[in-house]
């Protein structure tokens, strides 16, 4: 087991515990306005004793057996409609975990939870990328009045429309994840709010409890790099295999990293492999489809055309027009 699997544990451990302590509350509250709540509790705590202990003594007395069954299925129907009537609903005992699914123990039958998956990407990558997803805006504060409704004449339509159509591709590809395979390209030039989309994009997904890698190009290939050399290697690999793995890849800014044979090959296999398994991609580049082309070789590029849905984001820089007063 890794340190960084076991650090990861430990904070599920942390987690756990402060969940616990919550729930304490929580009854001694309940149980402060309704006493025959905890009365039941009690009740059924100690028919769940002695059905287990008949079970480690090997009791076949059926009939018993039934009767404390049928006494328990009793007293959780009391329970519950005490408990509706008082205007307590579910979430009143669940909503105390981060992890809803696995209550924070970061494991569902077994199997890892999507939130531990999640906490290990965030370790391997030093949350760096994770932060900035955080505290960017979402797609309720994303703001239309940033582009242009003037018709820009070599597209036809003006920046603020192309943008409505593209703002609701990414929240439908959001709405659709698990029903619908889909990959983007964002391209275009700087400051018109590619990473922007991608953040919102990221930050709907985290929220659905789905694995999200969200790195730079430039970061991605320097671990492809390290573990060529042997720079840290395990580390590297488990990187990597993220990379693959993960529900959603984002790579911002494909084209700003060191371009090789070596870092090439590994885009084809990023980009093939996860269209063979079905996971979602994004890629935004300040590159055009041209110069895309030009770069990679026709492996990649056939891919992308022919696999992702192509996205041209285009207008007046937005951050340019913030600075100067000219945008809200």
């Amino acid at each position: 087991m890794s340190d960084i699997f076991r650090e990861v544990l430990r904070g599920f451990e942390k987690d756990k515990a402060a969940a616990h302590g919550r729930l304490s509350a929580r009854h001694a509250l309940l149980y402060e306005k309704m006493p025959r709540v905890k009365e039941i509790d009690a009740r059924l705590s100690e028919i769940g004793r002695t059905l287990a202990l008949m079970v480690l003594k090997r009791d076949g007395d059926e009939a018993k057996r039934q009767l404390l069954k049928a006494e328990s299925l009793g007293l959780t129907n009391e329970k519950d409609g005490l408990l509706y009537e008082n205007g307590y609903d579910e979430d009143f005992f669940t909503d105390i975990y981060k992890c809803g699914t696995c209550q924070d123990t970061g494991f569902v039958g077994g199997v890892q939870c999507n939130c531990l998956k999640q906490r290990l990407i965030g370790h391997y990558f030093e949350m760096s990328d994770l932060v900035k997803v955080a505290d960017h805006g979402d797609f309720d504060t994303f703001n239309m009045a940033h582009y242009s409704d003037m018709t820009d004449p070599d597209h036809g339509i003006s920046p603020r429309a192309n943008m409505e159509r593209i703002f609701s591709i990414a929240l439908a590809f959001t709405r659709k994840f698990d029903t619908e395979f889909e990959n983007l390209l964002f391209y275009g030039s700087t400051g018109l709010g590619k990473t922007y989309l991608s953040n919102c994009i990221a930050r709907e997904m985290l929220d659905k409890g789905r694995t999200v890698l969200y790195t730079s190009a430039t970061q991605l290939f320097r671990h492809v790099e390290d573990l060529r050399f042997g720079r840290d290697p395990s580390r590297s690999a488990a990187i990597l295999n993220t990379a693959y793995e993960a529900e959603l890849l984002i790579i911002d800014d494909l084209g700003t990293e060191f371009i090789t044979t070596v870092t090439t090959a590994e885009l084809f296999n990023f980009i093939n492999t996860r269209l063979l398994k079905k996971k979602h991609t994004i890629i935004s580049t300040n590159l055009s489809p041209n110069d895309l082309a030009g770069i990679y070789t026709d492996r990649i590029t056939s891919r992308i055309y022919g696999e992702y849905t192509l996205l041209n984001f285009f207008g007046e820089d937005i951050r340019v027009g913030k600075k100067h007063g000219m945008m809200q």
